[in-house]
């Protein structure tokens, strides 16, 4: 009897040890595996590529002119809309990139007729790189099915997503981005012009959520330290006026960003240095 014991016991330890290993093994499989966090309302959910590579609502899509890619692309996608079922009830929503480039996009876009998906980048089916030595666009990008109905601006194309929240507006949030002017101003515009094509990025008197570039009024705003004409030419092609390996601030071409919204993006930044 002992000698079966011995063998019972052995074998069940062998078991636990095989159980175990295996809750290890993909717990591990399971963190390493590409996840996007997902925090609208009062459930804040965190869905794996293969969740979502497995979700109903997904549909193969053709995107013109990706803003990522410069060229028509095809993915695996699923509307943003059948992902965050409040979406015409959000008044904004923060999407977060691995890099720490923060869009924050009004809900009345993102539930308008632009059509906003959720691409998803297949393991077997790696994306393009986005340029030579550098990674893709992957696993999660944000792409729009018909931008042109709503003026959608190249920085509202977030990529490498890791997060998405909902958000007050950040002029709620920040207020000292606020210019201190009456509501129908070019410097008001000029604010919301800011919001859109800057704040990805950039900061105003540390108002804001990114990290990626350099605050626009702290020490100095750039209408102190450039004239106007190289300012503009700053904002329309960067690299015409100082480029670097390291660049990473895009141009902002006249149908992206039109003169007069370049005019009132100027008016506020030199309201802000006076405000200072």
């Amino acid at each position: 009897m002992s000698a079966i014991h011995s063998i019972l016991v052995r074998n069940l330890l062998h078991l636990a040890a095989s159980v175990l290993l295996a809750i290890v093994w993909f717990g591990m499989a399971r963190a390493a595996e590409p996840s996007i966090d997902i925090a609208v309302g009062a459930q804040p959910h965190r869905f794996t590529r293969t969740e979502l590579l497995r979700h109903p609502a997904l549909r193969t899509i053709e995107i013109r002119n990706d803003v990522a890619y410069h060229r028509t692309m095809r993915y695996q996608a699923i509307p943003l809309s059948a992902l965050i079922v409040s979406l015409p009830q959000v008044e904004s929503l923060q999407f977060t990139a691995r890099d720490g480039f923060v869009a924050n996009i009004p809900g009345g876009l993102l539930a308008g007729e632009a059509q906003p998906w959720l691409a998803i980048e297949p393991a077997v089916a790696a994306w393009p790189a986005l340029k030579p030595g550098s990674g893709g666009a992957g696993p999660f990008y944000l792409v729009w099915r018909a931008p042109e109905k709503a003026g959608i601006s190249s920085e509202q194309w977030p990529y490498q997503i890791a997060r998405i929240a909902d958000a007050a507006a950040l002029e709620t949030r920040y207020p000292q981005i606020l210019p201190k002017t009456a509501a129908n101003t070019a410097e008001r515009r000029g604010m919301q012009v800011f919001v859109t094509h800057c704040a990805a990025c950039h900061t105003i008197d540390g108002g804001g959520d990114a990290t990626v570039g350099p605050d626009l009024n702290r020490p100095f705003n750039p209408t102190e330290y450039f004239n106007e004409p190289f300012l503009r030419k700053l904002i329309r092609d960067p690299a015409s006026v100082r480029n670097w390996g390291q660049r990473t601030m895009p141009g902002f071409a006249p149908a992206v960003l039109s003169e007069a919204q370049l005019d009132d993006l100027l008016a506020y930044l030199r309201q802000m240095a006076i405000q200072r």
